[in-house]
């Protein structure tokens, strides 16, 4: 049985969630871009249905594409890159070029009158990338997020879905010896062919001091790249997390609510042909919360609480690589934005859970930490701070080959200017840091890695 974590970051947060006292609440998003100086109309007279029209520039220096910075003795004399694959080397770098054009649609001057109806919006965000000395890693993104939001007397409705569409490589990239991490091979993966979704839908019902809020979640990876029994070639997987649940709520002083919540559901993890392994299985969770507003500079949402897995059982062609098939773990997520003061606000998001492996065989145990700080110096300059930490536990499978725990460290910041309202520069620098943090496996420095990634941006809106 995994004993359940507990972060001090997330009791922080409880506590800061939990006190009533008095300072404006954040936009959860930072951005390097400050909003424009001053808000006048359009000088084209943009129609009322076109939320949002723009393009973006940015170019790159990237000094470790893939992530790696294994010295290359540790290779060996021979290893095989199969035809259509790449080598992720030590330190390959590259100039990074990219062009994201932006065009956002809002219905809700054509419906007219609709009953209730807040939000109805359609935006497509193309992106083109090149890599000048690494072109396996070039793609064009098609990513479409859909919004439909309503609220009438006494209920909410709430509709969101993100989808992706990969135009990339239909080959992963090689690790030569095997050297590679759970979050090295991200970067890649992401650049590869394939499909995302990511939806959510709730329908909130309030009676006096209660609601009740049915709810469910959709998390899909649909890849399509090469499946090559190699060592090092990356096979990246299917894998889906779908659930469903409701919770209860009742609000404890105007603006803060304390919830309790239960999920059904069910992983998929795709099943390599030459590989008996995968950690397909259902789950339930029973969460607590507390979420809205709880003073006039802090708002945000906390659960947290147990999480029952239920793995497939072992059959003739199919093995669950765990090591107890019932198994117990923790499920938490939080998010807080607190405007400090008019020039300053600060973010946070937290997230564990027990979710399952995009190259294919165990489960593992995923926990973030994110905390942005965003400093307005002027209508038109901004600066922003931020901090992750990301961690990949493997500890639960049971292949002694699997027994893992990796770390990325990650430092950034940006400067934004405002040109006018239609035009806006960035600069940005970000570090990431690979570390281990398993103990007793052989070689732990091919696990560490360093890349240094400098970008500069100009946006247009129109």
């Amino acid at each position: 049985m995994r004993p359940l974590k507990t972060s001090a970051a997330l009791l922080t947060s409880l506590t800061l969630a939990g006190t009533l006292c008095p300072v404006m609440a954040a936009d959860p998003t930072a951005s390097t871009t400050p909003a424009p100086a001053a808000s006048k109309p359009d000088d084209w007279g943009k129609p009322a249905w076109l939320s949002d029209l723009s393009v973006g520039f940015k170019e790159s220096y990237d000094s470790s594409v893939f992530l790696s910075s294994v010295n290359p003795g540790y290779y060996g004399s021979a290893y095989t890159i199969p035809p259509g694959s790449v080598k992720a080397g030590e330190n390959a770098w590259s100039m990074v070029s990219t062009v994201s054009p932006r065009v956002g649609v809002n219905f809700l001057p054509w419906l007219g009158d609709a009953p209730g109806l807040q939000t109805a919006s359609l935006v497509y965000a193309p992106e083109v990338v090149r890599y000048s000395e690494q072109p396996s890693e070039n793609y064009s993104a098609h990513r479409v997020v859909a919004a439909l939001h309503a609220k009438g007397d006494g209920w909410a409705f709430t509709g969101d879905n993100a989808f992706a569409y990969m135009d990339g490589n239909h080959f992963s990239p090689t690790y030569p010896g095997g050297y590679v991490t759970a979050w090295n091979s991200v970067a890649p993966r992401e650049r590869r062919a394939q499909y995302q979704d990511r939806a959510s839908v709730s329908l909130q019902y309030d009676y006096h001091q209660w609601f009740f809020r049915p709810t469910a979640a959709l998390l899909y990876y649909d890849l399509k790249t090469a499946r090559i029994n190699v060592l090092g070639y990356q096979n990246y997987i299917n894998r889906y997390d779908l659930n469903g649940g409701a919770d209860a709520g009742y609000r404890l002083v105007p603006g803060l609510a304390a919830t309790l919540g239960y999920r059904y559901g069910a992983q998929y993890q795709q099943q390599l042909a030459w590989s008996p392994y995968d950690a397909s299985g259902t789950y339930q969770r029973v969460l607590l919360g507390l979420e809205g507003k709880p003073c006039s500079w802090l708002e945000g949402k906390i659960v947290a609480g147990p999480e029952f897995h239920q793995y497939d059982s072992d059959s003739a062609t199919h093995i669950t690589p765990v090591s107890d098939l019932n198994l117990l773990t923790y499920y938490g997520e939080a998010s807080l934005a607190a405007t400090l003061s008019p020039q300053d606000a600060l973010t946070f998001k937290y997230k564990q859970w027990q979710w399952v492996s995009s190259v294919g065989k165990v489960p593992y145990f995923d926990s973030s930490y994110d905390l942005n700080y965003h400093r307005k110096f002027t209508r038109q300059l901004g600066l922003d701070l931020g901090g992750r930490l990301l961690e990949a536990d493997y500890n639960s499978g049971s292949l002694p080959a699997c027994r893992r725990n990796d770390l990325q460290y990650t430092v950034s910041a940006g400067l934004g200017y405002a040109l006018n309202t239609h035009v806006s520069l960035s600069l940005a620098y970000q570090l990431d840091l690979g570390r281990n943090a398993q103990d007793n496996i052989p070689n732990p420095e091919t696990r560490d890695y360093e890349r240094n990634l400098v970008t500069a941006g100009a946006q247009c809106k129109f």
